[in-house]
């Protein structure tokens, strides 16, 4: 059990970085459109999204503050262990998917399978591209913050997310998405134009979020920094 304030700060976060992580993988093979905004002098194209971006945006912001506060020894132990928590919900996945559901089950056997099954395929795109994403996020973050000291959390936190989330979106998408579909697997069907416009939906809508999350960011590092100064006065 955590004994420290410190401790008990990564912990939480931690709590955090895994059960968004996870959700992410379970949730994603959802799509879904949200319809064009047209103003006149305002106009936004209809954008086609995977159901998690609801939760994988929390994930970085995560990573931005246990990079903070723990640096890359605390992300890369998170990290680890998010895959390694990830291949393990992958097996039971699989398990469950071999025993045939009772002909009474609410949710038969075609509908799991077709439903996990899918996120197979997105639980293999996320762990590569997951390590990819978190490796350069790491060391982009890192950069600003030896270049900037303290000083303008709000580039270290929106800068290395604008990259890491590229390399996460694109390779996400082409590998649970665009590769069955290129391999003719059932039920993929997904063409390169239409790997575009998700690409491009998904990297837009996470770009906004990372915008709008930075005052989060800074609330909730503030937070950290006065429940911390405790310890500090204390000398812990």
């Amino acid at each position: 059990m955590p004994t420290t304030r410190k401790q008990i700060v990564f912990f939480i976060l931690g709590g955090f970085f895994l059960t968004n992580a996870i959700l992410g993988e379970l949730t994603g093979g959802k799509l879904l459109e949200i319809p064009e905004i047209d103003l006149g002098w305002f106009h936004l194209p209809s954008v086609v999204l995977s159901i998690g971006v609801l939760p994988w945006p929390i994930v970085f912001v995560t990573t931005d503050l246990i990079n903070e506060y723990f640096g890359k020894p605390g992300v890369r132990k998170l990290t680890f262990l998010a895959v390694g928590m990830i291949s393990y919900a992958f097996v039971i996945l699989y398990l469950a998917m071999q025993v045939p559901a009772w002909e009474k089950s609410p949710v038969s056997q075609e509908v799991f399978v077709r439903v996990f099954g899918q996120s197979n395929w997105i639980i293999a795109g996320s762990l590569t591209a997951f390590l990819i994403a978190q490796f350069l996020d790491v060391l982009i973050f890192q950069a600003f913050k030896a270049w900037t000291g303290h000083r303008m959390l709000w580039l270290r936190a929106t800068g290395s997310t604008v990259f890491s989330q590229l390399i996460d979106t694109v390779v996400i998408l082409f590998i649970a998405f665009r590769l069955p579909a290129i391999l003719e697997r059932e039920g993929y069907s997904m063409t390169w134009d239409e790997f575009v416009r998700v690409a491009t939906g998904n990297y837009g809508y996470k770009l906004l979020i990372a915008v709008c999350v930075t005052p989060i960011i800074y609330l909730v590092h503030g937070l950290i920094d006065r429940y911390l100064a405790a310890d500090q006065q204390s000398g812990a």
